[in-house]
């Protein structure tokens, strides 16, 4: 099946929003719940590439992907003739009742390309937040353990578990209590606010977190550790170097399972196929979702073999859980990844955008921060010296680049971070564009 390509420019022909998307959000507060947002309501037509076109026939550069879900662009050609010649075939059996082998080959593939080369096992499931709550279930199955320690900062997903686990109250938790118990909080390195530098925060933040854990916890009542190797939501924080070879080996040595949720630094997002490649760091289990499938629903948990087949048999599965063209859509959007160099891409975009990115930094004292690796790129807003967060000037760039037609999202626990995730297939050229409109954001302060 051809698909219509998208011209990579941006068009701006109308404001933004446009009347025909101003009509359907119209529309829309009488037929959507109100609970659910939109970061910039112009409703799309088709896009691809580092474009979004709107319903208006404005053409948007994309620095948001989905929220790193559309990593080979959207409507890349193999995924959608994958995905449609399985849809004309059968578009659902539930593989707990009669099973397919697009399903086996995923896991297969999962096996294969996660860190790691012990044998492995991969469940596949729904969102990311599913595949957080499963690998959570399998730890404390295979341990016996119930206790789990996540991070300041965190973000894994909004089920009442992962809620649990999400650090960020509003608008994730705010009103949804009660949540899971088990559950316990330790120190993330977050380089840019450690008090004593960020060359020491990898090895002071591990040393405090193990120490919490030891007299708070007690290792032996903890089933697993999770952790978002580079976090998202919290402001695409990369902890301090040594930080998790610290703490994986305190797993290690206590039989704690270490969780690694790659569900928005996976599939070559970060310059690596996963996040934990950069400091060699290989999980027992790791959760993956959004870049799996080129834009299709599917996650998976995938684990060391011992780990994964320890839960009796029944205990894991859902009805939508590897759905077959969700699985054509993944086995397509992987290949696109390995042939199309876009682990290498992702590398590249990252200089560019962290190059541009600083010179905007030694330029606007309102930047405090500028991080990354790949293309997940963030910078951090501040007041100060005392580097007191700046959501005002936040909600202001924003605006200006929704404005111009730069598709940009927000980010961090203190609600002051610009945070970019473009295609891995979008080219200089929109890349130079987009970061000119956010030179121009900062010079109108």
């Amino acid at each position: 099946m051809a698909t219509t390509e998208v011209v990579q420019s941006r068009r701006i022909v109308t404001e933004i929003p446009g009347p025909k998307s101003r009509a359907i959000q119209e529309r829309r507060a009488s037929a959507v719940a109100q609970g659910v947002g939109s970061v910039l309501p112009v409703y799309v037509e088709r896009a691809g590439g580092g474009i979004v076109e709107d319903v208006d026939g404005n053409a948007l550069i994309d620095f948001g992907s989905g929220i790193a879900v559309t990593n080979v662009g959207n409507a890349d050609p193999r995924v959608v003739e994958r995905a449609a010649e399985q849809m004309g075939r059968f578009t659902h059996t539930c593989f707990m009742v009669n099973p397919y082998e697009a399903y086996v080959d995923v896991c297969e593939a999962l096996n294969r390309v996660t860190p790691g080369d012990h044998e492995k096992r991969s469940i596949l499931l729904n969102s990311g937040a599913e595949a957080v709550e499963n690998a959570v279930k399998i730890a404390r199955s295979a341990t016996g353990r119930q206790a789990v320690v996540v991070f300041d900062h965190a973000y894994h997903g909004r089920t009442n578990l992962t809620m649990g686990l999400t650090a960020k109250n509003m608008p994730y938790k705010q009103g949804f209590g009660p949540f899971a118990g088990e559950i316990y909080r330790v120190p993330m390195a977050y380089p840019y606010r450690w008090a004593t530098g960020p060359e020491n925060c990898g090895p002071e933040a591990a040393a405090q977190a193990i120490d919490q854990i030891t007299k708070q916890i007690g290792p032996e009542n903890v089933a697993a550790v999770v952790i978002e190797p580079i976090q998202g939501e919290g402001g695409f924080i990369e902890p301090g170097a040594g930080f998790l070879p610290a703490v994986v080996d305190f797993c290690r040595a206590n039989g704690i399972v270490f969780v690694a949720d790659e569900v928005q630094t996976g599939f070559a997002r970060t310059g690596d196929m996963f996040a934990c490649d950069h400091e060699g760091i290989v999980p027992d289990l790791i959760t993956t979702a959004k870049g799996i499938a080129g834009g299709l629903p599917l996650a998976a948990v995938t684990g060391r073999a011992e780990l994964m087949d320890a839960v009796h048999g029944g205990g894991l599965g859902g009805t939508y859980g590897g759905n077959p063209a969700a699985c054509a859509a993944a086995l397509a959007a992987l290949e696109a990844i390995e042939s199309d160099g876009l682990v290498d891409r992702a590398r590249e975009i990252g200089d560019l955008m962290l190059g541009r990115l600083r010179e905007l930094a030694a330029k606007y004292d309102v930047i405090g921060d500028v991080r990354g690796r790949g293309a997940m790129v963030a910078i951090e807003l501040v007041r100060g010296e005392d580097k007191a967060p700046n959501p005002e000037a936040l909600a202001k760039i924003l605006s200006y680049c929704h404005a111009q037609g730069l598709v940009l999202l927000s980010a961090g626990t203190y609600g002051n971070v610009v945070r970019m995730l473009p295609p891995l297939v979008i080219g200089d050229d929109l890349l130079h564009e987009g970061l000119d409109i956010l030179a121009e954001a900062f010079g109108r302060l």
